[in-house]
């Protein structure tokens, strides 16, 4: 049954069931139509106050049951590392019987925000940053237009881009202190021997090249051999935007958690220097839609729902406190600070 709702409380993702006009009897929308923020505030230009969509999916209890198959994911995780210790190799079946039920469901997830938010666990850092840098490799491939083949080849290189970990002393991976420099040129090997393991599992040059590339970066800065630029695969590109997204979300002993809207905000930042433009962009565009309906917690202490986001500037949405909207794009005092379910 269709539910009529005011087009504040509108989301990205909701579904026109009937056409919309405005008062004037102009036709605004057709039936059918996904709603993103673009959609929204075109109703909103044209004044229109309510609109009739389909009853509403529950992102949450979606983006909640990927936690089971994350977590299976995790802990399969240690067994291929294991593995790749003991034998050279990462058997193909294997990878598939870790990663298969996880890969099965990220087509239907739309709500990524919640999946990003949600999808952590109390796992050894090393597993659960891979897993979730597999999922978002996958989101951003899509993104970039790739098929589903593409991106779920892009996916699986991301599960296994720290699979050349298991051949570095644990005692230097798990180090609450920062690394000298001469455990830095340790440790920093790890791609290499991961794109050995992949070549030698899968005969396959873009997985392992996408693995042996993600710590490069756009300006020449990164390892394992400071390549820059193009000469960077574009897999490995996609690689590093998930690597670098996954570690700045992540609670480790030395780092505190960022908010997700501030991770994007550095993610922006380092598109103009160390990571592909292209790719971050994309990224934050895509991702920015799913802020709508979340709550935002601004720096003058009020919080309010995101009602649309700024095409023009990213991190400076439309926000409902109460009775009251906010467009923080015209607060020059005043920008978000938090994002919460």
């Amino acid at each position: 049954m269709a539910m009529q709702v005011h087009v504040a409380d509108l989301k990205s993702g909701d579904i026109v069931s009937r056409d919309v006009f405005n008062s004037y009897g102009l036709f605004v929308l057709p039936a059918g139509t996904q709603l993103s923020s673009l959609e929204i505030a075109k109703l909103l230009q044209h004044h229109i106050e309510y609109v009739d969509i389909e009853p509403r999916r529950d992102y949450m209890s979606t983006a909640l049951s990927l936690r089971p198959m994350f977590e299976q994911a995790v802990s399969g995780s240690e067994s291929l590392f294991r593995e790749a210790l003991e034998s050279g190799i990462v058997r193909r079946e294997q990878v598939d019987e870790v990663f298969r039920p996880l890969t099965d469901k990220l087509p239907e997830e739309r709500d990524v925000v919640s999946v990003l938010l949600l999808l952590n666990t109390e796992a050894e850092y090393t597993f659960n940053h891979a897993v979730r840098v597999g999922i978002l490799a996958y989101y951003i491939a899509k993104w970039l237009d790739w098929s589903d083949e593409e991106a779920l080849t892009i996916s699986k290189a991301g599960f296994l881009c720290d699979i050349g970990k298991c051949r570095i002393d644990p005692a230097l991976l798990n180090k609450p202190e920062p690394l000298t420099e001469e455990e830095f040129r340790k440790v920093r090997k790890y791609p290499i021997y991961g794109y050995e393991i992949i070549k030698r599992s899968f005969g396959n040059e873009i997985m392992a090249k996408a693995v042996l590339q993600h710590l490069e970066r756009m300006d020449g800065s990164g390892h394992p051999y400071g390549i820059k630029g193009d000469d960077i695969h574009i897999g490995a590109r996609i690689l590093a935007v998930a690597d670098v997204c996954s570690a700045m979300i992540s609670t480790r002993t030395y780092q505190e958690r960022r908010d997700l809207l501030n991770v994007l905000r550095e993610l922006y930042r380092l598109s103009f220097s160390e990571l592909d433009p292209m790719v971050v962009q994309t990224f934050i565009r895509r991702l920015l839609p799913f802020f709508v309906g979340k709550t935002a917690i601004l720096s003058n202490g009020e919080s309010g729902v995101i009602i649309m986001t700024n095409p023009t500037d990213f991190f400076r949405p439309l926000v409902r406190c109460g009775d009251t909207f906010i467009d923080v794009s015209r607060s020059s005092d005043l920008e978000v600070v938090d994002i919460v379910m």
